[in-house]
């Protein structure tokens, strides 16, 4: 019997703070997006106090004083430390993985009796809680979408796991599932099902499939036959990106050029960093940059250009060479800049290099230096060696007023025990 386990950290962000300051629990406590802009996670608690999702962090800041709610700006130098900890944790139970998001991944369990899928499902949540600090919920189903329902009911018992593997199960549990909580179904969708009557996951997957068909699309008919327990979406691997995007928000309007190319360097850095974590090259590079379109009153401005390479490249300095001439052709005075960015195109695996008739890069010592590079900054943390381009104070960079320390990534960050 095969069956699907999808694994999924409860409250992710909050969790990984939690991890590191015990006495968060049981605390309300938000965390904001980039800039500190608005709440995007909160910990049980904080739902409780009625804090939503999205809502701007300037109307909630008195509030949050009030009630003593803990505040946290994005650290994702932690969050995703934390996720690939909890993913490689998770190839210790299956050889076959699909990392869905941050904090959720499928498994395909094969060959298990279904006294047995549960204990198993347990031993997943042991192994991740001991490794990492971190509480998961695993939901059971033959298929991906029923795993997923099966989730869903997991996140709200004490167990932490839940199997529709079974009919039986199916039977008594789709019908306490609304509809517009099945995994595809969008509140578009749901609002139109609703209208025909169907309100329960039960009663989507009991609807005639020629009626499915007739008022919506394949993705919907796929969904019917998925909550049947018919498998239709088996696990995706991860494929190299065709396209690369690296872009912040500035945490100040920018009006100076050499900030600017500071800031366009260290995205352009980061973004050949990914390019050869995935083991590819790219043969072209696209700079944009941007005014505040917010901002009405203000003078608006917005730019974007191209760069194409001679052969392809990986090699950090070529990239943001080619960066920092785009923004310069970009740049124009008396404008008060938001935000730029960079994105490299023309992808394709390393191990295929295009010659050129007129330019023969020496590619060895270039893939040396920028192994080099890696290995650094891999060992010693992020940021330690890198191009002066990148400058040094980066007054332009982002509003992070309350973030924690990079606890797992950074030695001059790491926790501090007093005996």
């Amino acid at each position: 019997m095969t069956v699907y386990a999808l694994v999924d950290v409860n409250n992710f962000y909050i969790a990984c703070e939690r991890v590191f300051d015990p006495a968060l629990i049981g605390r309300p406590a938000i965390t904001l997006s980039n800039n500190d802009g608005c709440v995007i996670a909160r910990s049980p608690e904080a739902k409780a106090l009625g804090i939503k999702m999205g809502e701007p962090w300037h109307r909630r800041k008195a509030f949050c004083q009030q009630h003593g709610v803990a505040v946290f700006s994005s650290n994702y130098a932690l969050y995703g430390d934390m996720s690939q900890r909890v993913m490689r944790s998770l190839e210790g139970f299956s050889s076959e993985l699909e990392i869905y998001s941050i904090d959720e991944a499928f498994l395909k369990l094969d060959g298990f009796e279904q006294l047995k899928l549960e204990k198993y499902a347990q031993q997943i949540r042991q192994r991740i809680y001991q490794w990492t600090g971190l509480s998961v919920c695993v939901g059971l189903g033959p298929t991906k979408t029923l795993a997923k329902v099966a989730n869903y009911v997991a996140k709200r018992s004490e167990m932490g796991v839940f199997d529709l593997s079974s009919p039986h199960a199916q039977d008594t549990t789709l019908p306490t599932i609304a509809v517009e909580a099945v995994w595809g179904i969008g509140p578009r969708w749901a609002k139109k099902l609703g209208a025909m009557g169907i309100q329960t996951a039960l009663d989507l997957r009991d609807t005639p499939s020629s009626l499915i068909q007739q008022k919506f699309s394949v993705v919907a008919e796929r969904v019917v036959l998925e909550l049947r327990g018919v498998s239709c979406l088996g696990l995706e691997t991860a494929q190299p990106k065709q396209n690369i995007v690296v872009s912040r928000s500035f945490g100040k309007a920018v009006i100076s050029k050499a900030e600017l190319l500071e800031a366009i360097a260290c995205y352009a850095s980061r973004a050949t960093e990914k390019l050869r974590a995935q083991h590819s090259r790219c043969g072209a590079l696209q700079v944009f940059l941007t005014t505040n379109h917010f901002r009405a009153s203000e003078p608006q401005y917005q730019a974007n250009t191209t760069w194409v390479f001679d052969c392809s490249t990986n090699d950090t300095r070529e990239v943001v060479h080619a960066a920092r001439e785009c923004l310069g052709n970009l740049y124009r005075v008396g404008f008060r800049y938001a935000k730029c960015g960079v994105m490299l195109n023309a992808i394709a695996p390393d191990s295929d290099i295009q010659g050129n008739l007129f330019y023969a890069p020496d590619y060895h010592r270039s893939e040396r230096l920028m192994q080099v590079v890696d290995r650094l900054n891999s060992q010693m943390g992020r940021g330690t060696v890198t191009f002066a381009a990148q400058g040094i104070n980066r007054s332009w960079q982002m509003r992070q007023q309350w973030r924690s320390p990079r606890y797992t990534t950074r030695w001059n960050e790491l926790m501090k025990v007093r005996c």
